[in-house]
C-alpha cells in the first residue's frame, strides 16, 4: 500500500502521516521514518534553523520508532526496509527533491524511486509540499525547483494507493483504493 500525502507548509501533512504510520503499527507493522532533511547547507555549514525543525520533528514522533537519514538514496533506503510487515514514512519528498537538485542527481534517483513504488510490499506513506499552488516564482533554480517537484508529485500520485491533500488540518482525498 502506498500512501500519498501532500500540503502546503503547516498544513497538517506531517501529523496525518504519523497517525496513519501510528494505525499501522497498531495493525503489526514495524515503523521505520525516513527522514530527507539535511541539517547542513550546500557549502557544510550547520543550518540551525533546520536543526531546529528536525528536532521538533523528532519530538513529536513516538521514540521508539526507527530513524532513517536519507537526504538522497531513497530508493536504496526504501528497497533495504521493503519487508510485508514494514511501514516507511517518508517525510518529505520537498526536501529529497532539493537535496537532488543541490547533488545534481535528480534523474536518476526520481526514477529509482518511481521504480520501487509499485513493486513495494509493506505499507509506504510519502509526504510532500504542495507549492505549486502560489505564484510563479522567480529565478532560474526556484522555477526548476517548483516545476521538477510538481511533474514528481503527478508520477507519484497516479503510482500511489491512496492520496489525501491536507488543508487546515483537514485531509481531502483524492484518490482512494477500489
Amino acid at each position: 500500500m502506498v500512501e500519498f500525502i501532500l500540503g502546503g507548509a503547516r498544513s497538517g501533512k506531517s501529523r496525518f502521516a504519523e497517525q496513519r504510520a501510528t494505525q499501522s503499527e497498531q495493525a503489526g507493522s514495524q515503523v521505520i521514518y525516513v527522514a530527507t532533511a539535511a541539517s547542513t547547507l550546500p557549502n557544510g555549514e550547520a543550518d540551525a534553523e533546520m536543526l531546529k525543525r528536525i528536532l521538533k520533528h523528532q519530538q513529536d514522533r513516538p521514540a521508539h520508532w526507527q530513524t532513517v537519514e536519507t537526504p538522497v538514496h531513497l530508493a536504496q533506503t526504501l528497497t533495504a526496509y521493503n519487508h510485508p510487515d514494514s511501514c516507511i514514512l517518508v517525510d518529505c519528498l520537498t526536501l529529497w527533491t532539493l537535496n537532488l537538485l543541490e547533488n545534481d542527481c535528480l534523474q536518476t534517483e526520481q526514477a529509482g524511486l518511481l521504480e520501487i513504488l509499485p513493486r513495494f510490499r509493506g505499507t509506504l506513506i510519502l509526504v510532500s509540499n504542495e507549492i505549486g499552488l502560489g505564484v510563479v516564482p522567480l529565478g532560474e533554480f526556484t522555477r526548476r525547483f517548483v516545476d521538477e517537484l510538481g511533474r514528481l508529485h503527478q508520477q507519484v500520485a497516479e503510482l500511489s494507493d491512496r492520496v489525501t491533500f491536507m488543508a487546515a488540518g483537514l485531509p481531502m482525498t483524492l484518490k482512494a483504493p477500489a
